[in-house]
């Protein structure tokens, strides 16, 4: 069956970096458009970042642009999100998702085809 492995989370101090990495299996991971999602509590999930399969086509929201960068490298089956400039606002549960059509890894409400668990990210100030 198709999973979707997150790692990389962690305890970091504002102005930190991480990087969140997300490894699929059962799948053809080059036919799908990857994204970063994340919730913190109380809130909605919110939209991060996105990636079509060939990584030429790139998104991000505006809350992250210029601090985060999403890659993928397609021979690992691995989709990566480094975060530069942590805030604590940034604290959140990082989850990837895949699905085949990039439209969906953009637009609410994101029902994409398969999820992982998800990583805690929490940013200290």
């Amino acid at each position: 069956q198709v999973q979707l492995v997150e790692s990389g989370g962690g305890l970091v101090q504002a102005g930190g970096s991480l990087r969140l990495s997300c490894a699929a299996s059962g799948l053809t991971f080059s036919r799908y458009a990857m994204g970063w999602f994340r919730q913190a509590p109380g809130k909605e999930r919110e939209f991060v970042a996105a990636i079509n399969w060939s990584g030429d086509s790139i998104h991000y929201a505006d809350s992250v642009k210029g601090r985060f960068t999403i890659s993928r490298d397609n021979a690992k089956n691995t989709v990566y999100l480094r975060m530069n400039s942590l805030k604590p606002e940034d604290t959140a549960v990082y989850y990837c998702a895949a699905d085949q059509n990039i439209v969906v890894v953009t637009t609410t409400p994101f029902p994409c085809n398969y999820w992982g668990q998800g990583t805690q990210v929490t940013v200290s100030s």
